[in-house]
Parts: C-alpha cells; structure tokens; sequence
C-alpha cells in the first residue's frame, strides 16, 4: 500500500484555500451533467471546451514574443532552453525537448528538460516530487544552470515547489525564466522575468488539468521551441532544413524538403544529399547557386546558418 503525503492541519487549510482560488480547480457548469450523456454527447462537450484553449492563447501572444525572443539571444550566446515541470507540465516538457535533435539538428543539451521525480516519474507519478523544493534547486544545479539559459517553469496550477524554487534560484543566478501557468497571480508567475498566463478555465472533468490546461501548455511548448529555431536560422521557407535524417522515414523527408526546395528530382535530391553528408541545407544551398561542397559549407557558416541569408550573399562568378 502507497504510503500518503502527510499534512499538517495548517498546511491542509492553506492548500485548500488555494486550491478553492485556482481557476484550473473550479467546476465548469457547463458540464455538470457529465455523468448522465452518451458518448457522442460527452465528446462534443469536451470538444466545444477545447476550442476555447487557442483563443486563450491567442491573447497572450505578445508575452510569447517575448519568451521566443529571449531564448534566441540565449542561443545566440551559447545558452540553453530549459523546461521544468512536475507530472503532466513535466512529460510535456520531455516531449518538447526530446523532438528538438531530430527536427532541427540540435545537440541534446542546448534543449533540456527536468520531470519532478526523475525519469521514473514519466511512466508513472513520483509520490509528493512536486512538493520537494530542495530537489528543483538540486536538478538545476547538476545541470550548472547559468545566467546564459532560459529556464521554463511549467505548472498548471502556478504553485508547484518543485518548479518554483527552481525558478527562484535561476532569477537570482541571472537566468531569465519563463513561467506557464493557468491561473493567474501564481507563484510560478510571480517568480517568471516572462510570465505566460493561460487562463483556459475550469476543466470539462474538475481539476484534471491534463486535458485544456495540458493542450494550453503543449501549444505553448510548440510555439517557443519552433519558433525559436525559426528565427536561429533553422527553418527556410516552410520547411525543416536542419533536420537529422537518422532513419528510413527522415531520409526520404529530407529528399523530400530539398525537392521541394529546388524543384529538383527527387533523384537528383537523393544524389545531392550523399554528396553533402545528409545535410538538407547544405545541399539545397549547393543546387540553388552551384556552389562546391567547402565553398557553400564557408557561406553557410557566415551567414550564421540562415539559407536565405546565404542564398541572398552568393554572387554567381
């Protein structure tokens, strides 16, 4: 039998005093006939509650500049992107950053994330992780968090401690932290250089914020980490010109992107990629303006990995 987290009267008062403040926690009376629908029913209501999460995100896109912006200049000198939440935040994390290596190249370190309780707890919940502050501190130190990264807290709720103290440690390091959370005037926020409030409202199930508080953060997550790299160069027109073809299904993608990109053919992409160490960008760049392997891969260095960039200095001789 799980041992249960022990509260003493005091803390039990407070928790339930913030809890009964959270938006994230209230019941949603339009739902409060859950029980009683059929399944077509139920879906549809859960549905109509989802469309709400992007209109919420839509207000709060200036703030996500802002974020998106400080992890570029972060990039830019050598910082990291760091994500850190507790159970569902933290797996959301994890998805994030574990998607950045394939799709844009990136070293697994320059995009991280930390899960309250460690890797066991993203399979199954770590009792009481979330509650040990000590540890959100510990966790970015083993990581030597420093005044060059971005660190992201994420917590649905705004209170977790794990986060937060961790946030409150990377502000005074100089970091600049980022926070996400759905309710407003949190602690998570409060502790945010950049906080990025989605207050999508009371849950189609009471407090399980894994279902408009979770999509809210995922779309959040994908907005600062694709966007970030758009704007670090590693994006050309629409498409993901630095990604690491590691399997069957990416190398035929990265044809693709280079076909696509040069109106080539596709046998002629394929050729043009072996010739360029699987490198998209690198052989698009050599097709557009005939350049030789060293001589594109110089021009691409200078102009700091932009494609475009490069393709706008070239000077045909």
């Amino acid at each position: 039998m799980s041992k249960q987290p022990e509260l003493d009267s005091q803390q039990e008062q407070q928790l339930l005093q913030q809890l009964g403040s959270f938006l994230s926690e209230s019941r949603n009376p339009d739902t409060m006939d859950l029980d009683t629908l059929d399944t077509l029913q139920l879906l549809q209501r859960i549905n109509q509650a989802d469309q709400q999460v992007p209109q919420v995100i839509a207000g709060i896109l200036p703030q996500v500049a802002q974020a998106v912006d400080a992890i570029v200049a972060a990039f830019r000198s050598g910082g990291r992107l760091i994500y850190m939440g507790a159970g569902t935040s933290g797996r959301l994390g994890i998805l994030d950053a574990a998607e950045c290596p394939p799709t844009f190249s990136t070293p697994p370190e320059q995009v991280q994330a930390l899960i309250a309780g460690g890797p066991a707890a993203i399979l199954q919940a770590v009792e009481g992780a979330e509650d040990d502050a000590a540890q959100g501190v510990a966790d970015v130190q083993a990581i030597h968090l420093s005044a060059r990264d971005v660190l992201v807290g994420i917590a649905a709720s705004g209170r977790t401690p794990y986060v937060v103290a961790a946030m409150q440690y990377g502000r005074e390091l100089g970091a600049t932290t980022i926070g996400i959370s759905c309710n407003p005037a949190t602690a998570v926020l409060a502790a945010a250089d950049i906080p990025l409030c989605a207050a999508v409202g009371p849950e189609v199930l009471t407090g399980s914020t894994r279902m408009k508080s979770g999509t809210a953060q995922k779309l959040l997550l994908n907005m600062l980490s694709t966007a970030s790299m758009v704007r670090s160069g590693k994006v050309y027109q629409n498409l993901m010109v630095d990604l690491h073809a590691s399997n069957q299904k990416l190398l035929v993608r990265a044809a693709r992107i280079v076909a696509e990109a040069t109106g080539c053919s596709h046998q002629q992409a394929k050729q043009m990629l072996s010739e360029s160490d699987y490198n998209a960008k690198l052989a698009i760049l050599r097709i557009l303006t005939g350049l030789a392997k060293p001589e594109a891969s110089a021009l691409l260095e200078q102009q700091a990995g932009f494609l475009r960039q490069a393709l706008t200095q070239h000077q045909p001789t």
